[in-house]
């Protein structure tokens, strides 16, 4: 008999139907800042990314897809270096799912996506352009959206942004229309 169950240990986040937490979950949430986890203290201070909120979206959404979620970085993505790539890249490969969703900063999401090319899996790259926190952002339905999009495209690199489920490597940030763009 199966019944539905949270865990969290530390940084993870496991939700799903079994009854053995040491199963692999379908989709692997990977959490590495950026926008959608940033926090604003008061008037004087500057934005600053806190803990990932994106396993209490999910919760919020109801979404009963089994699902595992790692904090791998806290950063704003104007900070990722390829270091940071790597170690995104190095949890991917880590976990034997095949389908994964990673929430990232959107000012180099594009460059992040290139370093997981050749992976095999479905990955697809979401964040906001508000933070998830404030009453109007994009986060929850960017989320949701790559949720549904990482079940049914086939293996490779997308961003779900704007409504629109993009080829990564055919896609930018365009900053004055803060909205991203397909490139060809």
């Amino acid at each position: 008999m199966t019944t539905g169950h949270s865990l969290t240990i530390a940084r993870f986040t496991y939700r799903g139907a079994s009854t053995m937490a040491t199963e692999n979950p379908e989709i692997l949430v990977l959490t590495t800042g950026g926008t959608i986890d940033k926090v604003y203290f008061d008037a004087k201070s500057e934005y600053e990314v806190g803990h990932s909120i994106v396993d209490q979206l999910l919760q919020q959404a109801e979404v009963q897809h089994p699902y595992f979620v790692q904090a791998v970085l806290k950063k704003d993505s104007l900070d990722v270096t390829d270091a940071d790539r790597a170690s995104i890249r190095e949890a991917v490969e880590r976990h034997g799912n095949q389908r994964v969703v990673i929430t990232h900063g959107t000012d180099t999401m594009t460059e992040t996506a290139k370093a997981l090319d050749g992976t095999g899996k479905t990955i697809v790259m979401t964040g906001s352009l508000a933070p998830a926190r404030f009453a109007m952002s994009d986060a929850m339905f960017n989320i949701g959206m790559a949720f549904a999009a990482v079940q049914a495209m086939a293996p490779g690199v997308y961003i779900c942004m704007n409504g629109t489920v993009f080829d990564a490597f055919r896609v930018r940030k365009d900053r004055e229309q803060n909205r991203f763009i397909e490139t060809g």
